[in-house]
């Protein structure tokens, strides 16, 4: 990128007032108050704009500051430059009520958008932030900032090893960390899904685990109910056999015995004939037939009775009764067992899904768990390499700038992440607190220009304000050098002559320019 002009329509204490600008070291020289900070901040808004703050610090900002000391409601600037070959004019309106910004390649007329981020792909990516930090270097902070740090290590960790950042590990390392949110997020909610389904289910089991006690307390009942049953049933059944055993015998021995003797049926005979042969006729008959009746009706009773008695006797214990009891009992255990152990079924059944529920994460979300953690610890160990990969490469290159531009005296110099520094000097470490201010600002110079070369593949301008004056001419001389063989455009605001008069001295070839 190269400046060709800047026009200052109205802004601060110029009006249409045109700066034009050339190649190689620019020299933009004024006495004290003559507007040089305020060109620097025009050159400045006019890439980045200029905000307007609020409240009570809205009257000495930026933008109250450097408003049109004439017809301030008018408070705009064009800006001309090159970029990749391409001539481009942007121009900008501050005020507020009628902000507006336009950027125009002059080459074929494409009008690009600069709120969509054009002008900043055509600045290679700078910001205001690291503007100040790297080819804006200002009096009264010479020295790299935490925005300047942290710019650095967003490149160091986005830096490919072929010198691109089309690989850029932070963003995948942010994306990991939103994935691994998200998956957090999702467990918590399986958490939350899995307690309700724990809650639920532990319910359900203390409800069958309390049928499982009933049940297991009916059968035991039910059970001792039997074991009774039985025992009274088999004493019953003793009994039975006892009595069924003597009657057996009793049967026997009746059967063995005579119902009428033969003696009784003899002495009834012989009573008969008796009668008949020896009383006188007719009652001889009479009696012979009565007492023949009377004998016959008593051989018939005799008969008669030793057929009754075995029927009329006590057949001996029932146990019908208590096997209808035991059937009934027995048919009470079985249907009990059988819920039983449909409850044991539906118990053992919530068990499994409540061991599967406390498994806790799903054998995915582990998995994925697992591989987002993988792939940051890879991504941030590649990151690491990155790191120092660009941190050996920038602290080679502020080396190298530092020794150009003080002679050789400090030949090697180490920056940290937090820019912290350290340099050697014949052969001895020394920390930053142990240099000259001239020396520290050199060290800043150097790793500024370090940084921009890193930072950006488009070459900025390096805009310098009053930036050299703790210099003595010897480093100053250097350091003017160092600009010439290097950059392809400086603008050097001054109020000295000095770097002209050292410019000259050492043959460099510079631009002037003065109002």
């Amino acid at each position: 990128m190269r400046i060709q002009e800047l026009v200052l329509q109205h802004f601060g204490k110029f009006t249409d007032k045109t700066i034009r600008l050339e190649e190689g070291i620019n020299i933009l020289y004024g006495e004290n108050g003559s507007g040089k900070t305020t060109v620097h901040t025009f050159l400045n808004g006019m890439l980045f704009g200029l905000e307007r703050g609020r409240g009570k610090a809205a009257a000495n900002d930026t933008f109250s500051r450097y408003e049109p000391w004439e017809n301030p409601n008018y408070y705009a600037g064009m800006l001309r430059f090159t970029c990749g070959g391409r001539h481009f004019c942007l121009r900008r309106n501050f005020d507020r009520a009628s902000k507006r910004v336009s950027l125009i390649c002059e080459d074929d007329g494409e009008e690009l958008s600069p709120d969509d981020g054009d002008l900043t792909a055509l600045l290679d990516g700078l910001e205001k932030g690291t503007f100040e930090e790297t080819i804006g270097i200002a009096q009264r902070k010479p020295e790299a900032g935490e925005t300047l740090a942290s710019q650095l290590q967003n490149y160091a960790t986005n830096y490919y090893a072929a010198g691109d950042q089309a690989l850029q590990p932070s963003l995948c390392l942010q994306y990991l960390k939103e994935e691994q949110k998200a998956l957090e997020r999702q467990e918590r909610q399986e958490e939350q899904k899995r307690q309700e389904k724990r809650e639920e289910i532990e319910q359900n089991m203390s409800y069958v685990w309390r049928d499982i006690h009933k049940f297991r307390e009916e059968l035991e009942e039910v059970q001792g109910e039997i074991q009774k049953k039985s025992e009274e049933e088999a004493v019953k059944k003793q009994k039975y056999e006892e009595f069924y055993q003597q009657k057996l015998q009793e049967e026997k021995l009746r059967e063995s015995k005579w119902r009428v003797h033969p003696i009784e049926y003899l002495g009834m005979l012989l009573a008969v004939i008796f009668s008949f042969l020896f009383l006188s006729k007719p009652w001889s008959y009479l009696w012979a037939i009565v007492l023949a009746l009377v004998f016959g009706i008593y051989i018939w009773n005799r008969m008669k009775d030793g057929k009754k008695k075995p029927e009329e006797e006590d057949p001996g214990p029932d146990l019908e009764p208590e096997q209808a009891s035991l059937e009934k009992l027995s048919w009470e255990e079985e249907r009990i067992q059988v819920e039983l152990k449909e409850k044991e079924t539906i118990y053992g059944n919530l068990q499994e899904q409540l061991e599967e529920i406390e498994t806790g994460s799903s054998p995915e979300c582990c998995s994925r768990r697992e591989a987002l953690k993988l792939a940051e610890e890879r991504i941030a160990a590649l990151a690491d390499e990155m790191r120092q990969e660009i941190g050996t490469r920038f602290n080679n290159r502020i080396s190298e700038i530092l020794s150009d531009i003080t002679g050789g005296t400090y030949t090697r110099i180490w920056v940290s992440d937090q820019l912290e520094i350290s340099l050697l000097k014949d052969g001895k470490k020394l920390t930053a607190s142990q240099v000259s201010r001239g020396t520290l600002e050199q060290i800043y110079f150097a790793i500024r220009m370090a940084a921009q070369e890193i930072l950006y593949e488009e070459e900025l301008p390096v805009i310098l304000d009053d930036a050299f004056v703790y210099y003595d001419d010897e480093r100053l001389r250097n350091t003017l050098r160092w600009l010439s063989e290097n950059r392809n455009q400086v603008l050097l605001f001054t109020c000295q002559t000095r770097e002209r008069r050292l410019l000259e001295q050492a043959g460099l070839r510079a631009t002037i320019v003065e109002w």
